[in-house]
């Protein structure tokens, strides 16, 4: 047995406590911390080989869509993902399996003694997020090595630890409303941060809708002597036909065509993120000789599953959860209640963090919903349930939106009250904020609480 040095934890749930201990997000924006402990380490991170997902919405999507598809053309595949939804462990996955624990304590073990010098020197302590994506880093370079990474960036891109990496290819799902006290004012600042992951040469497949936007991309590409594959432009989807349980449609790309592809995913939102995830296998196809065969691209696709959005759970009734918590996720989540799920009348279940656009949001959903049971995340940070359903009443006033709210602190007891209120043909809804969907799937799924956090 190896000699564990003095300090050193003994249990996941330590390790894990001394991650989730730390702050979220870095008071000195930059990647000094993340370059300090690589180099500490020996560069794990030029071990790697990663496809780097950023955008407004739509990152995880992707991720998993991209990575189901690797799957399946046998490619063995790592992900790192943020937030997670259950446990700290669902971030970090090799093949669709959780990083085991023994490993996150093992490896923690490692960048712990790196994270105390930090916290002496003049760079300070390195965050949460962090010392998650060293640890991911070191998982996949030195333990489960996988062929390729899909690498989600965490808030923004430029200044995010997981720019320390040099990738395949480059992946900008969507430019939208989102962090914009952190990323700046308008879209085009939040695209010129997202727009930092672009790197020498390593092409960009972009799913970008504004064409303001594209051609800022265009040009962003072009300084770098990378090509920028632009929605609408050099590849484009269209969809077909859709149900709760998926929906159809074709694919077209400089490279390829594609007819009567099923994804699993629902949501109109959900086909754009297949096709930059589409276009991001070809890339790969034409520039690193990626080995694809049609059928079990078309497999991939039908399988994908990601928790949490436009996800149906539970029964009598079924819950359908959304962890999109933006003026655009907003929109999404309204587009596919009026495809997929015909209802007589919508009872939400809303919760919010204190730092969005909650005027925005709500817009889309008060006029549409028949009952609104306005509650809080258990997270120490969150919209005091109170304030939000005072706002949101008067928001309702103002847009002459006729739907009844409730007040409920308790998540725990406001899911209970939406249950109770629906009846057959009606539809129940979760959404606002990944931290409530995250306690709340857990309860319906598993009767258990969950770990959520960034």
């Amino acid at each position: 047995m190896e000699h564990q040095a003095a300090g050193a934890f003994q249990s996941y749930q330590e390790a894990v406590n001394w991650v989730t201990g730390l702050k979220p997000f870095g008071i000195k924006p930059g990647l000094a911390r993340m370059e300090y402990m690589m180099e500490k380490l020996g560069h794990p991170e030029r071990r790697i080989r990663p496809i780097h997902v950023a955008g407004t919405n739509g990152k995880g999507s992707t991720c998993a869509i991209i990575s189901q598809i690797l799957k399946e053309l046998d490619y063995a595949v790592g992900t790192f993902t943020s937030p997670y939804i259950t446990k700290f462990t669902n971030r970090i996955q090799y093949n669709g399996e959780d990083i085991p624990e023994e490993e996150v304590v093992r490896l923690l073990n490692d960048i712990k003694p790196l994270a105390d010098e930090l916290e002496h020197s003049e760079l300070g302590a390195p965050t949460m997020f962090e010392v998650s994506t060293a640890l991911a880093i070191l998982y996949f370079a030195k333990v489960s090595c996988p062929y390729y990474v899909v690498w989600e960036a965490g808030l923004g891109g430029r200044l995010d630890s997981t720019n320390i990496v040099h990738p395949a290819v480059t992946v900008i799902t969507n430019i939208g409303h989102d962090h914009m006290d952190v990323l700046g004012n308008t879209l085009l600042d939040v695209a010129r941060e997202k727009a930092g992951i672009m790197k020498s040469g390593v092409p960009l497949i972009s799913g970008v809708k504004q064409p303001e936007i594209a051609l800022f991309l265009d040009e962003h590409a072009r300084q770098r002597k990378a090509k920028h594959y632009s929605a609408g432009r050099d590849f484009s989807v269209l969809g077909k036909h859709a149900s709760s349980e998926g929906q159809s449609f074709d694919y077209e790309s400089l490279f390829t065509r594609l007819e009567d592809l099923e994804l699993s995913l629902i949501g109109e939102h959900q086909l754009e993120n297949a096709a930059v995830a589409l276009m991001t296998i070809d890339v790969l196809k034409q520039y690193n000789a990626l080995i694809v065969e049609e059928e079990q691209l078309r497999s991939a696709l039908s399988r994908v599953i990601w928790p949490g959005r436009l996800e149906v759970v539970g029964q009598n009734p079924s819950v359908l959860l959304d962890g999109a918590h933006n003026p655009e996720g907003a929109e999404a989540l309204v587009r596919a209640i009026k495809q997929h799920f015909p209802h007589r009348k919508l009872h939400i279940l809303i919760g919010m963090m204190p730092n969005k656009n909650h005027k925005s949001y709500l817009e889309h959903i008060l006029h549409i919903v028949d009952r609104l049971i306005v509650t809080e995340p258990d997270f120490h940070k969150k919209w005091p349930a109170a304030e939000a359903a005072e706002k949101i009443s008067q928001w309702a006033n103002e847009a002459g939106c006729d739907c009844e709210i409730v007040l409920e602190k308790d998540w725990k007891k406001a899911l209970d009250l939406l249950r109770d209120a629906v009846d057959e043909d009606d539809l129940a809804v979760v959404c606002g904020s990944l931290y409530l969907v995250a306690d709340v799937r857990s309860r319906l799924l598993y009767g258990t609480e969950s770990e959520k956090g960034w």
